[in-house]
């Protein structure tokens, strides 16, 4: 189907176009009905003038040719015309002044005398057919007698209707061609820059809707200096003051995203997920007990001497390359690092999310941790070696304080867990007795005897070897 079919088809259907068609066309026939009425009905008044002026001449060439000389032989005269003329249907003949009627023939004219003395006429319909009643205007009897004719009008009402159909044929084919030219100026100047900025609106829409890049729009092809044109401004305007805000709107949502993603990120890495929910739901203090948690705390041996060979920055770099390394391998493990302090580091499994195998995972994370230290170095090419201690019991877990807050442990566990670190060997890894009972059956451990812990006295303490190594089968 062709373009131009396409457009056609469209116009057709477009609700402006049938609207204006027909109004169009109402328009022009409510113009030819007013003008009409009157025109059928002078073109009417006419025929019966003729009519009536045919008869007069008729009866006054009737009384010319054969004179009477009674008034029975001018009835008798009049008598014979209606016999000889089909469209006199009868008559009759009144005595002037005083409007005797002298005599009628055929149908009697409704015309009276006075009526007719006046001037009057009288155009009726009967069982017979249509009829019209008028005086003769005679010289010739106009001092002695008045005679009325009733005339056939039949033929008058068929050349009425066939006048009335000429004249609305002819308004048809002129509404016809008015209708199809102002349809054809309207579709250039109008209907079809309607019909494309409704398109260019859906279009928009879309665009909006569906975040597109701006669509190539028709009526930007427009260049018209009416009130259309006005229109297709104020649309282009309007939708280019939306998209750019729009625009402006996703830009800064998406500066937002990407700050509160940031921000996110940056709050996760001071605080556990699920803590950092809830106290985003609800700040103030945050306090969990945890029945089993296992605690790890390692120290890097003989940090003093290494600050004294190296500059701070490069301490500080050193120490993020460290603590980074754990920071993966806690990860990988599932554990929640709480802290460092100087160049201790701190990890606890089974919290803030529960696990039952809370005192494994520590175990692999110190075991790690030891194989991991190795990749490091001093100034001298020494290796760098840490001393690891574990405990595992129950501990508060929380939030407080209202700035710079962290995720903290406190209990008595905790301590325990400090002293095993605090009174360990270098490059050991000591567990207190709570922790051997759940890594002796997987794990490698060594039994150290009883050892002096500030604050706790006496107790029992194992150095964590190894894995188990894994059955032959």
């Amino acid at each position: 189907m062709s373009s131009r079919l396409r457009l056609l088809l469209r116009f057709l259907n477009a609700g402006l176009s049938k609207r204006i068609s027909v109004w169009i066309l109402a328009s022009i026939f409510l113009i030819e009905l007013i003008i009409l009425v009157p025109s059928v009905y002078r073109r009417k008044q006419e025929l019966l003038e003729q009519l009536a002026e045919v008869s007069s001449g008729k009866v006054a060439w009737i009384i010319a040719t054969y004179p009477y000389q009674s008034e029975a032989e001018l009835l008798q005269q009049l008598i014979n015309l209606n016999e000889l003329d089909t469209s006199v249907k009868g008559g009759a003949v009144y005595k002037l002044p005083e409007g005797k009627l002298i005599g009628d023939f055929g149908e009697m004219p409704q015309l009276s005398f006075e009526q007719a003395k006046l001037g009057q006429d009288i155009y009726l319909r009967t069982p017979s057919g249509d009829r019209y009643d008028s005086a003769c205007n005679l010289q010739s009897l106009k001092d002695d007698y008045l005679v009325v004719i009733r005339h056939d009008a039949d033929e008058i009402m068929q050349e009425v209707r066939l006048f009335i159909v000429r004249i609305a044929g002819l308004v048809l084919i002129i509404s016809i061609f008015v209708v199809i030219g102002t349809m054809i100026v309207l579709e250039k100047m109008v209907i079809t820059p309607i019909l494309n900025l409704r398109q260019d609106l859906i279009q928009a829409g879309k665009s909006i809707s569906q975040n597109q890049e701006p669509p190539k729009f028709y009526s930007t092809s427009l260049q018209r200096h009416d009130e259309l044109g006005e229109v297709i401004s104020a649309f282009m305007e309007m939708f280019t003051q939306i998209h750019q805000a729009i625009t402006e709107r996703q830009q800064a949502e998406a500066a937002l995203r990407v700050e509160k993603e940031k921000s996110e990120q940056l709050l996760l890495n001071i605080l556990p997920q699920t803590i950092a929910e809830q106290l985003k739901k609800e700040p103030g203090l945050i306090a969990d007990r945890f029945e089993q948690a296992t605690i790890l705390f390692a120290d890097i041996t003989d940090f003093t001497g290494l600050a004294s060979q190296i500059s701070p920055t490069e301490l500080v770099s050193l120490l993020n390359q460290i603590f980074s390394s754990f920071d993966r391998l806690a990860e990988r493990h599932g554990l929640e690092k709480i802290k460092t302090i100087g160049d201790a580091y701190m990890v606890v499994g089974g919290l803030p999310k529960p696990r039952e195998d809370h005192a494994l995972a520590i175990a692999e994370m110190a075991l790690d941790m030891q194989q991991e230290i190795y990749q490091f170095k001093r100034e001298d090419n020494q290796i760098l070696n840490i001393r690891i201690g574990i405990n595992t019991g129950p501990v508060v877990a929380g939030v407080i304080g209202l700035k710079k807050f962290s995720y903290d442990l406190w209990g008595d566990a905790v301590n325990i867990a400090s002293r095993m670190e605090s009174h360990g060997k270098v490059g050991e890894i000591q567990v207190s007795a709570s922790t051997y009972e759940l890594l002796k059956h997987k794990y490698i451990l060594e039994k150290r005897g009883i050892v002096k812990v500030k604050g706790r006295g006496e107790m029992i303490t194992y150095w964590l070897k190894s894995r188990q190594p894994a059955a032959v089968e």
